[in-house]
């Protein structure tokens, strides 16, 4: 008889170069996700991420002020500087109806495909989270944090 297998959410559905977008706000909740892309090679993005490096990179005066502004720069340049079969967890982006409607737009240029969307409620009626259930994409709520 084999081990106790743990199933994961990704495991269903997620080869080493899945993309899921983990939406909602950055927290506790995206642990067991995180740790399974880990485990997957998935790499793991969110525009804090993004903006941190950038900063640590740059002077903060030449950053854009505006935090939706800087969001979409960094996000855009993260995507097209990466290799378009590498696997990825993006967590808190897209955050609204318009930043999802470019990603779809940048994925479409690269002929790439979202694998699946979580969401920490995903009955929930925020813009963002009706838009990936309504186009087929919303995979259920995330697991509770370990």
């Amino acid at each position: 008889m084999k081990g106790t297998e743990h199933s994961s959410p990704l495991s269903t559905f997620a080869p080493a170069k899945a993309k899921f977008l983990l939406l909602g706000s950055s927290g506790p909740h995206f642990a067991g996700l995180l740790l399974q892309g880990r485990s997957l090679n998935l790499e793991h993005v969110s525009p804090a991420s993004v903006v941190q490096q950038e900063i640590s990179r740059r002077t903060r005066s030449a950053l854009p002020r505006d935090p939706n502004q800087l969001t979409m720069a960094l996000l855009r340049k993260w995507f097209w500087a990466r290799k378009p079969d590498a696997g990825f967890l993006l967590e808190g982006f897209p955050a609204t109806l318009l930043q999802a409607l470019v990603f779809d737009e940048w994925l479409e240029a690269r002929s790439e495909t979202i694998t699946g969307c979580f969401a920490l409620d995903p009955l929930s009626a925020e813009p963002v989270v009706t838009y990936y259930r309504t186009s087929g994409l919303l995979r259920g709520a995330l697991p509770a944090a370990a």
